[in-house]
């Protein structure tokens, strides 16, 4: 689909203000501004990654509640359960909870239900069929719960607590549990509605681990260091996709730190698998290549397995695991292709489905967990939000993603009459509906998103930092822009744009990759890649507009500048 390129207009003024306060290069001070890092206090915010920065818990509502209840729980040595989601956020909460309460030594299990055989959440078989039986007398959910309330009646019924800890959206009536700890709580003024469900977790360890040491319960055990949690966190926090700012970006900061230092054998195999061991390990790294591996054993298997991948300390084991995810893996993906491969028939055999605003798609064979994978590769493809259903079972289960400027969960909202259940974020949401419910809410998801959405937001739109010409890449300008990460939700990798670039060299690499040597004028050439080239592309020798990126390029233990081509003009 055709772009538009907009060249964002940053105040100059502010952009000098920037350059001399800073020591920077024009460059990086028009990038800092285009994000609104204006003043020194945003600077500041910006690149100091200390922890020492993360906002107090206390600000939390119902935190004091439920860290009183767990730390009289780890006292008095009751069971604790945590309940967890099968998604990377959700598996990765479940596994810092479960090593800080170990390390305090509190008698601790844990419960991550199938994808398929059990469904989303927290239900009242769970306590019947788990809790009871395991004389269970505190649940703490992580990644879910806030929806949970039959279960959660379910356990106050039987004298088990439960402390909720979540981060998605409030759809009716909080749940009848002892804490509800969820920065979107109308009532919670901690502004955290940006934290992963991970995060929320993280959280709740930072009031707990204070709470233990007045207690002087350290006296007894080496106090947990939080900051090496903070790989798992930020595994969790950029598979979520939620905004890279604030307390996320100092948490992914440190978890980077901590994960290119190796420590969790478990994430290190991982890493390993994905030929990964010889560069900086990036947010794009986890988003593409460790969290999808991840993901792959609660829609493929069950996520334990993913939690036992992070939470061994063996390291023969971690590569067996590792082994056993990259093959779950393979698997999804040949799956992921004949559901795209559907949808590509579905298209063509009835091509006016693409005139209109909204994508909505059905099948008996469809894999539901793979559905969310597939749903955002159309939603990026035709750029609008997409909907797609797997009629395996009923009620039938579904996968909603969304673009930018368009809030997909007011959408469904709208049309909850239409559905029966539903729950998730602004770009992506789960949602159940009955076989005779489908074309209705084909047609209100359609007639919804035409009332409400603007024209304009179904044109996707490159917005370009600043125009560069290539002679100005250096190895000082690469720096500064790496010193921006972490990047990802809210903060965008840097994109400029070059005209009249020449193509002095290239190659197809790859699958379907274009390797090329790219200069303008009598211009050093400077190296440049371009993925997934159209046929019509491929033999270009010169671009009238280029859209790019800059990256550091890591080879036999040496980097180099490189060109990452996001968009071309012919």
């Amino acid at each position: 689909m055709e772009k538009k390129w907009k060249i964002l207009k940053p105040d100059m003024r502010e952009v000098t203000r920037i350059c001399r306060r800073l020591k920077c290069s024009p460059v990086m001070a028009t990038v800092l501004v285009n994000r609104n890092v204006v003043s020194s206090e945003d600077t500041i915010a910006f690149f100091d990654s200390s922890l020492q920065r993360v906002s107090s818990p206390s600000c939390v509502k119902d935190i004091e509640i439920a860290v009183d209840r767990i730390c009289s729980a780890i006292k008095n040595r009751e069971k604790i359960l945590i309940f967890g989601d099968y998604d990377v956020d959700g598996v990765t909460a479940t596994a810092i909870l479960y090593k800080f309460f170990i390390e305090a030594c509190a008698d601790v299990s844990y419960y991550i239900p199938h994808r398929t055989r059990e469904g989303y959440g927290m239900r009242s078989r769970h306590i019947s069929d788990v809790a009871v039986p395991g004389k269970i007398g505190l649940i703490i959910t992580v990644d879910c719960g806030i929806s949970s309330h039959d279960a959660i009646e379910a356990a106050n019924a039987v004298g088990i607590d439960v402390i909720v800890t979540d981060h998605h959206r409030i759809t009716e009536d909080l749940p009848s549990a002892l804490a509800v700890i969820n920065p979107n709580r109308s009532d919670c003024e901690s502004g955290l509605t940006h934290l992963a469900g991970v995060g929320v977790a993280f959280y709740l360890l930072i009031a707990v681990r204070k709470k233990l040491r007045e207690m002087k319960h350290w006296d007894s055990y080496p106090e947990p260091n939080l900051k090496d949690l903070c790989d798992l966190v930020a595994l969790g926090t950029v598979a979520d996709l939620v905004p890279l700012v604030a307390e996320n970006r100092i948490l992914v900061k440190n978890g980077l730190e901590i994960m290119r230092q190796g420590k969790r054998v478990g994430i290190q195999a991982l890493i390993e698998l994905c030929k990964l061991e010889k560069k900086p390990i990036e947010p794009d790294d986890i988003a593409f290549r460790l969290a999808p591996r991840l993901n792959a054993a609660g829609r493929m298997h069950h996520a334990k397995l993913a939690v036992e991948l992070l939470l061994t300390e063996d390291a023969g084991s971690a590569v067996r695991t590792a082994r056993d995810l990259g093959k779950l893996n393979l698997s999804r993906q040949i799956i992921e292709k004949e559901i795209l491969e559907d949808i590509e028939k579905l298209l063509n055999d009835c091509p006016a489905m693409l005139d209109k605003q909204t994508i909505v798609l059905s099948h008996r064979t469809w894999h539901a967990g793979l559905l969310g994978i597939v749903a955002s590769r159309i939603a990026g493809r035709f750029y609008r939000p997409v909907v797609l259903i797997s009629e395996k079972e009923s009620p039938c289960k579904g996968s909603a993603r969304g673009i930018p400027n368009l809030d997909l969960y007011q959408l469904l909202e709208s049309c909850s009459d239409s559905l029966e259940a539903f729950g998730g974020h602004k770009m992506a949401a789960g949602l159940t509906i009955i076989p005779e419910n489908i074309n209705r809410f084909r047609e209100d998801f359609e007639e919804i998103t035409k009332k409400t959405v603007h024209s304009e937001s179904f044109a996707p739109t490159l917005l370009i930092d600043k125009e560069l010409m290539l002679n100005e890449v250096s190895d000082r300008l690469m720096d500064e822009l790496e010193s921006l990460q972490p990047f990802g939700t809210s903060n965008s990798e840097p994109l400029f744009m070059a005209r009249d670039v020449r193509i002095y060299f290239s190659s197809m690499v790859g699958n379907n990759h274009r390797r090329m040597q790219l200069g303008q004028l009598d211009g050093k050439p400077v190296n440049g890649i371009q993925f997934n080239v159209l046929p019509e592309f491929s033999q270009l020798e010169r671009f009238d507009r280029m859209a790019f990126r800059l990256r550091w390029n890591h080879w036999n233990g040496r980097k180099t500048a490189q060109v990452v081509v996001e968009d071309v003009v012919g």
